[in-house]
């Protein structure tokens, strides 16, 4: 394991059961997004998941802990999956998690359809066109809808889930119309639904959503989740997210 690291890397502790992720400065490191989903998605204990935009493969990593279920992910970034498997390697979860490099519109080709019991998804938030584009190649693939967007998501993620099956997805209040469009678009129903706020004083800055393949029309509307109090401390609920499953 002495060279599991490449230049610039580092390795950072995931808090979640002795955890640990290979991390670096030059590309998009997770952030509380991808916490709050694993988090927030409803994990089978046992048969097939996988995540899209999976990135350095945070999610696979905090869901292995609460299923024996297969893991799968993929993403386009070559880089990423490089870093992912180095990190299931490191974490010893070989034979729990695989991850593909390849473009998500291959998913149901390398997958096969109707398989999946849940998908979880972080995909790039914003459409293509807004001023604010990175300038780095990586940020910038994991935050605008370069090499995907939010239809061709639902669409591969209808492609993949067993009928009953669950999408669990993180993403932007401005877009949430659109969202329960795509979803019902697909059938995917959306069942549970979560806003994000930074604190109790602001609006919503993050929504998790999550949909049934083929679901009764029934949508739940969860208690916020407020990330800050007004000490500018975690919350409750986010300490115990992030430092209180230690001992399970």
């Amino acid at each position: 394991m002495e060279n599991i690291l490449q230049s610039s890397e580092r390795i950072d502790d995931l808090l979640t059961h002795n955890l640990k992720i290979i991390q670096s400065r030059q590309v998009f490191s997770f952030s509380i997004d991808a916490v709050l989903l694993a988090h927030f998605a409803s994990i089978p204990k046992q048969g097939q998941i996988i995540d899209l935009c999976t990135g350095n493969g945070v999610i696979p990593l905090l869901i292995s802990v609460k299923t024996k279920a297969k893991i799968y992910g993929i993403d386009i970034q070559e880089r990423l999956i490089d870093m992912a498997n180095r990190s299931v390697e490191l974490n010893q979860l070989t034979d729990q998690i695989k991850l593909v490099h390849n473009d998500l519109k291959e998913s149901t080709t390398i997958f096969g359809k109707g398989l999946f019991d849940l998908v979880t998804v972080n995909p790039p938030y914003l459409p293509i066109g807004g001023q604010d584009q990175n300038s780095n190649e990586h940020l910038a693939i994991a935050r605008h809808e370069i090499s995907t967007n939010l239809e061709e998501v639902l669409k591969t993620s209808h492609q993949l889930l067993k009928v009953g099956g669950r999408l669990a997805m993180v993403h932007r209040p401005f877009r949430l119309v659109e969202i329960i469009a795509l979803f019902r678009e697909y059938k995917i129903e959306p069942k549970r639904l979560r806003f994000v706020h930074p604190n109790s004083d602001k609006e919503a800055n993050m929504i998790l959503i999550e949909g049934t393949k083929g679901g009764g029309k029934e949508l739940r509307v969860l208690p916020p989740v407020i990330v800050y109090d007004r000490q500018g401390e975690y919350s409750k609920e986010l300490y115990q997210i992030y430092y209180g499953d230690k001992d399970e």
